[in-house]
């Protein structure tokens, strides 16, 4: 698209360029999530980044946390998108749309995602392509316990992302197996009741000592569109820092690994462990967590699929594999 007259006021609160071209994306979800993203290009063949959003969970503090999450980055020598704030050195409040949006720039990536490099099976094999990279650049991060933020990654647990969050995802996941769990026939009750006890206790008793457990500042998104390769496919770093922040390494490292398959899942969970172990080093109060993370975590994330078709052996199958979950002791600490 050719400049109008509000990209070209926009792009000049941040660059002294003749911006030419734009193209843009839509990267919000509703009403209450308006973002957008413009790639602009520059008369000498420049290309640039805007990004502003109007939500609760982007605004100038937050902004220089994940401004300083891309230089920790990019310290331990890994590439991310350098973030600029404007020509005043700060993160504005613009006018657009209607809306007023949180507004800074970013660095042009030289570097494509997984996702744009590989075919269509790019999400399912991310992992097994950049799995060792990706939990290395993850373990030396978590090494460094930054503390610089005060805000919780999109991953947290036991406070809440944003307050248009009425709860922390995992419970609000949790609350809606139950919804269905109770929808159930009468026959499956026991058993449903049994696995609401033993996930509530679980989740107890971890949230008394989850405050022990050593932190960093994350970015908490790894999935193919933040995957950065260079030319020859090789992992190169990562993008996309709006769901950044403080988290556990264990709660980030155990939310972001999830397979439909639980022996699987486990697997690769302990195949991360094996792997962070190499440059982080695991303490005993995580150590004795880890067990009690897993079963709060995993058991309930999947809402139980259910129609009125549905077999009972099928709905058996998925409550046995809830159980399963929260009462199998899975030796997590050997890859410690």
């Amino acid at each position: 698209m050719t400049i109008d007259k509000e990209i070209a006021e926009l792009y000049s609160l941040f660059f002294d360029g003749e911006p030419v071209s734009y193209t843009f994306i839509d990267t919000g979800r509703g009403e209450q999530d308006f973002r957008r993203t413009f790639i602009i290009t520059e008369k000498s063949g420049v290309k640039r980044v805007i990004k502003l959003a109007d939500n609760d969970f982007t605004f100038p503090e937050k902004i220089a946390v994940w401004q300083r999450a891309v230089t920790e980055y990019r310290k331990l020598g890994y590439y991310c998108p350098e973030i600029f704030c404007d020509k005043t050195g700060r993160f504005p409040t613009v006018r657009f749309d209607g809306r007023k949006c949180a507004a800074y720039a970013e660095e042009f990536s030289p570097y494509k995602t997984a996702e744009d490099r590989n075919d269509e099976n790019a999400a399912k094999t991310d992992y097994d392509k950049y799995f060792a990279d990706i939990w290395t650049m993850t373990a030396k991060v978590a090494g460094e316990y930054f503390d610089y933020s005060v805000y919780p990654s999109g991953y947290c647990l036991f406070e809440r992302f944003c307050p248009s969050d009425k709860v922390y995802e995992v419970l609000e996941v949790a609350l809606e197996w139950k919804k269905t769990a109770d929808s159930l026939p009468e026959k499956f009750r026991t058993q449903t009741e049994r696995i609401w006890r033993l996930w509530t206790e679980n989740r107890d008793r971890l949230e008394k000592v989850y405050h022990t457990l050593p932190t960093s500042v994350f970015q908490a998104d790894l999935n193919s569109t933040n995957i950065l390769l260079d030319d020859e496919e090789k992992f190169v770093g990562v993008f996309d820092f709006n769901l950044c922040g403080r988290d556990v390494f264990l709660n980030y490292l155990i939310r972001e690994i999830g397979d439909d398959e639980p022996e699987k899942e486990r697997q690769r969970i302990c195949q991360a462990l094996e792997t962070a172990r190499e440059h982080y080093t695991f303490s005993q109060a995580e150590k004795d967590c880890v067990l009690m993370l897993y079963r709060c975590l995993k058991p309930l994330w999947n809402t139980l699929k259910v129609t009125d078709k549905t077999p009972d052996e099928e709905i058996r199958a998925q409550l046995d594999s809830a159980e399963h979950k929260l009462t199998g002791e899975f030796d997590f600490c050997k890859y410690m």
